[in-house]
């Protein structure tokens, strides 16, 4: 399937889809139907309207509609995102609250590079915005980096993330969601035998795939079933015509988003089928919880395929993070040498993408610190969502982030919160 024609087809079947839910919307709006309604089409139009937005929404990137923030004082104060390291595959992004003092809580969240766009932390981000600094990894779609940039795979994800933590300086607390988890775990050991002075202070790993093989779930026991050769057969197509990454080989976004909705192939048929019931009776709006989640769930961006066959073959199939036996840009990396950095992992317990277990392995892996550097935290009922967004995150997680950052800040951590609530 490593072909533009593969590619450009599937596009073409959801720019079809996207046409078609608008011509719905709009000869249901023709006026002279109005003199004669009909329930069938009200149907038809509500049916056009859920279609296109969710056809339309698959190759847009979602903002982050983080406009602003009111901070302890009861002024609302405006909130701008500025870039601070820009590179071809990704940015390193801080969210500026204008007026405000700069917090002394310094965090870099390292979001995952699964499908979907930074943006899928945006509460994260919110939470986050009224006590710390907020900075982000925010990755690029493939599809739109053009071939003549390279390549990039999990050690160029590595070196970028060693970049930024560089960037931002030894006071910087990360915070990586997800897939990344294992890759910020290397940085970090990378830099405790490259530029040690550049280790960031506390590193929190949440519900990440340090070991697949600590708790096997269905992710890593179709990493283990499926070949290498078989996936990059099947999974992987070059970029068409449309767009400037022309001929780049990619792990498509549409195809991840084939794979996500047949995993819970009912209950997505049922929301929106219950959805366009809702538009026909006038019910929905356009930021009801519908539309926030698919808005967001829907938008995916394509990976490089260098970068999902590297991560499927060295992190789920090869283990090495696990058995700390990474390569970095031909160095070796050693977790053990990871000395004066505290590390703390979270995880929910009812996680089955990266299920408890996985994640806490970081802390046997890191053999340099002291048991008083090393924290876990396991949430009860918590899904793999809910550990970084929700209420267990703002209500349980969240504070003990926050204590554990300040706990081990290397400067006089910000100790008081700021009220935040964003708007």
């Amino acid at each position: 399937m490593r072909f533009m024609y593969t590619y450009d087809m599937m596009e073409s079947v959801r720019n079809t889809q996207q046409w078609m839910g608008a011509t719905a919307q709009a000869i249901t709006a023709y006026p002279a139907f109005a003199a004669l309604p009909n329930p069938a089409l009200t149907l038809m139009g509500a049916w056009g309207e859920v279609t296109e937005r969710a056809f339309s929404r698959m190759v847009v990137k979602p903002d982050w509609g983080i406009d602003s923030i009111t901070c302890a004082d009861g002024r609302d104060r405006v909130v701008e995102v500025e870039t601070i390291v820009e590179k071809p595959f990704g940015d390193l992004i801080h969210f500026s609250v204008n007026g405000r003092e700069p917090s002394k809580r310094r965090v870099l969240l390292v979001a995952p590079m699964s499908g979907h766009y930074a943006t899928l932390l945006r509460s994260t981000v919110k939470s986050l915005l009224g006590d710390c600094e907020v900075y982000i990894t925010d990755w690029h779609n493939a599809r739109d980096i053009p071939v003549s940039a390279g390549k990039f795979d999990i050690e160029d994800y590595t070196l970028h993330v060693v970049e930024f933590m560089k960037a931002l300086g030894p006071d910087i607390h990360v915070i990586a969601v997800c897939q990344p988890a294992p890759l910020v775990l290397a940085a970090t050991a990378y830099l405790a035998e490259q530029d040690p002075d550049a280790q960031p202070a506390t590193m929190t790993l949440i519900g990440g795939p340090v070991d697949p093989d600590a708790t096997p779930t269905d992710v890593t026991d179709f990493g283990r079933r499926v070949t290498m050769g078989q996936l990059e057969e099947t999974m992987i197509q070059r970029v068409g015509f449309k767009y400037k990454g022309v001929g780049r080989l990619v792990y498509p976004g549409l195809l991840q988003l084939t794979s996500f909705v047949s995993m819970n192939a009912d209950r997505h048929s049922q929301a929106f089928s219950d959805q366009i019931q809702r538009v026909a009776r006038g019910d929905a709006s356009d930021h009801d919880p519908h539309n926030k989640f698919y808005d967001e769930y829907l938008a995916v961006m394509d990976m490089t395929a260098e970068f999902y066959l590297s991560t499927v073959e060295r992190i789920f199939k090869n283990r090495e993070i696990a058995k700390n036996e990474f390569v970095v840009d031909g160095h070796k990396v050693d977790i053990g040498k990871i000395t004066n950095v505290a590390v703390k992992t979270v995880e929910g317990a009812n996680d089955d993408i990266s299920a408890p277990g996985q994640c806490v392995a970081a802390l046997e892996l890191c053999t340099g610190l002291p048991d008083s550097m090393k924290a876990s935290h396991l949430e009860p009922g918590a899904g793999h969502y809910g550990i970084f967004a929700g209420k267990s995150w703002r209500n349980n997680i969240r504070p003990l982030v926050l204590e554990f950052i300040d706990a081990n800040s290397r400067g006089p951590a910000n100790g008081t919160s700021n009220g935040m609530a964003a708007e």
